[in-house]
């Protein structure tokens, strides 16, 4: 499977106006690339473009839950650049709560989110990636995609479900000059968690302490990720681990597949906590 030259050809960034996304953006943007921005916050977008080297680059604001949007931003990509090569997607959000706090409506919003929005951008640019003589989709997966912990049951649900896609899409497309690959972060310093939204019914301090902690476990620096994604996209890799926790949890999970939770419970106790009071 021949590596891929990023230099002048286009990488399409779900998700890319903060974090994960406009990291990878900055560093392909140096290496050469050219760059289609996706997101839904335009302010965002404008400022991570005028951080990137180079020129060519277009943005795009659009929800990636909108069928019609998406397939309109697919032609104006198609339309805008000569050599569409790689799909990298980062969009996503997370939910803090347990099953007694969540809505129906709020778990089927990050549903829709994580893995439609996924889906969506992913079937409507695959006539474009089929063009190029070697391409690559790389999906930002996640370590809970590994192991569902309490306390996150919507987000395990949809990375879960964005994994059986991944792994069903490669298999689709074998044998075709579109790879596809995952990618497993754990502990990536981006403050997604910080950003993400919780159940209603949980009280915001409760949510914030819980964050607070997931966040404090994070280790591994959003530059040192985003080399990792690129290397992983480059080299058309099925399956990447990023962080010392994402290879520890695989490890585990491959171990002793129902009784990983009893391992994780304690480290993760202050961060899956959605009931417990605040003291007043």
């Amino acid at each position: 499977m021949p590596v891929l030259d990023v230099r002048d050809a286009t990488s399409v960034i779900t998700g890319a106006a903060a974090g994960m996304g406009a990291e990878v953006a900055r560093r392909l943007a140096a290496r050469g690339a050219r760059v289609a921005l996706i997101d839904h916050d335009a302010g965002g977008l404008d400022a991570v473009t005028a951080t990137l080297a180079g020129s060519g680059h277009t943005t795009h604001v659009v929800d990636l839950t909108d069928d019609d949007a998406v397939a309109d931003v697919a032609r104006q990509i198609a339309a805008s650049h000569r050599h569409v090569q790689t799909l990298i997607t980062c969009a996503g959000s997370s939910m803090l709560g347990s099953i007694d706090q969540l809505t129906m409506a709020e778990m089927r919003w990050l549903m829709d989110v994580n893995l439609w929005g996924t889906v969506n951008i992913t079937q409507a640019l695959l006539p474009t990636l089929r063009l190029s003589p070697a391409a690559h989709i790389t999906h930002l997966v996640s370590i809970y995609a590994l192991a569902a912990p309490a306390g996150r049951i919507p987000y395990a649900m949809s990375k879960y479900a964005v994994r059986g896609f991944t792994e069903a899409l490669r298999h689709e497309l074998e044998g075709s000059t579109v790879s596809v690959g995952a990618i497993y972060p754990a502990g990536v310093k981006t403050g997604i968690i910080l950003r993400g939204r919780y159940a209603a019914a949980l009280d915001p301090a409760i949510a914030a302490r819980a964050a607070a902690a997931q966040s404090a476990m994070y280790r591994t620096e959003p530059g040192d990720a985003a080399n990792r994604i690129i290397a992983a996209t480059i080299h058309r890799r099925p399956r990447t681990m990023v962080g010392r926790q994402a290879r520890l949890v695989d490890v585990l999970t491959r171990v002793t597949p129902t009784r990983y939770w009893a391992v994780m419970r304690r480290p993760l106790r202050d961060a899956v906590d959605t009931t417990t009071p605040i003291a007043r």
